[in-house]
């Protein structure tokens, strides 16, 4: 009886180990399936609420809390005119950044709703976005794309935002 038993424990211990790792149960990915319909919803609405401001001309002050290099993280002034980015500017130093292609993926809102909208297309694990209620821009985004992966997060926080007659 006892020899059976341990013959039992032992093979599910084995089995148990030659099984693969799931990172999340079943009721997590429900649960992300959900989180990221909502974010979608989200996005999709504030991202009309911007369109219909129609705003083209417009400055921001962007903060990036990365692991990253320090001239990355900023923060800078960023200024858009027609759509466009003008300028870049490090609050430290009042002067315009070194290197603009840093701020690239960040230079203007519609590329900041991208942001959101490529954490949602790549199932980030997690992610959570927050908007002005005003224009509808973002003005926080975190995410993290990857719960088994250090130092991959994005905690980008726009402030300041001042429409530009």
């Amino acid at each position: 009886m006892r020899l059976s038993i341990i013959i039992s424990v032992g093979l599910l211990v084995f089995t148990g180990l030659n099984l693969p790792v799931m990172s999340q149960s079943p009721v997590e990915i429900g649960q992300s399936a959900a989180n990221n319909n909502l974010a979608q919803r989200r996005l999709n609405f504030n991202r009309r609420l911007w369109n219909y401001k129609n705003i083209s001309n417009y400055r921001y002050t962007f903060s990036n809390s990365c692991f990253c290099i320090q001239e990355a993280r900023g923060p800078v002034i960023i200024e858009v005119r027609n759509g466009q980015t003008k300028s870049i500017i490090s609050v430290a130093t009042g002067k315009p950044v070194e290197n603009r292609q840093l701020f690239n993926n960040y230079n203007t809102i519609p590329k900041l709703f991208n942001v959101i909208q490529d954490a949602i297309n790549r199932k980030a694990y997690s992610l959570n976005a927050r908007y002005n209620p005003r224009y509808g821009f973002p003005t926080q985004i975190n995410v993290d794309y990857n719960s088994q992966i250090a130092d991959e997060e994005i905690y980008l926080t726009i402030d300041n935002f001042q429409e530009i007659k």
